[in-house]
């Protein structure tokens, strides 16, 4: 599916993906550095996937683990920085938020550092128990698996 805005589209056609953009943007972010391509080939596979160009160049990215059913997890969201301030993300979380196979889900999360100001506008708010999840974090995963 295509959407268009402006100059620019977001496809969820993954079979034109830039996937060593996509990598090369990772490896340099404070949640996937040095993330290896494999890696994100793999991701890309398992998720429903959205990307943002600009005429016929990638210039953002998101993707979300679901099953399209109950729960979903947004994940590896990014513009690049020559393409920010033009109102891309909010346009890239609407395309996400109104996809068909995310509507009625019982959960949809997320992890940001610096982002919450856009992902409240979309309905996303801090847990309101994070007593009751749990997790397993490996940082550092990727620079770790480099010297095996």
């Amino acid at each position: 599916m295509n959407y268009s805005h402006g100059e620019y589209i977001i496809s969820t056609d993954k079979s034109i993906l830039d996937i060593p953009y996509i990598q090369q943007y990772l490896t340099r972010s404070y949640w996937a550095e040095g993330i290896p391509v494999e890696t994100v080939k793999r991701a890309v596979e398992g998720s429903l996937c959205f990307g943002v160009y600009h005429h016929d160049r990638q210039v953002g990215f998101a993707r979300v683990v679901t099953d399209a059913s109950t729960f979903a997890y947004l994940a590896d969201v990014f513009i690049d920085e020559k393409h920010r301030s033009k109102g891309l993300s909010k346009w890239l979380m609407q395309i996400i938020m109104d996809h068909e196979s995310l509507q009625g889900l019982r959960r949809f999360m997320l992890a940001t550092r610096d982002a919450h100001g856009l992902y409240k506008q979309f309905g996303f708010t801090p847990l309101t128990n994070p007593e009751r999840l749990m997790q397993i974090v490996v940082p550092d995963i990727y620079k770790k698996n480099k010297k095996a």
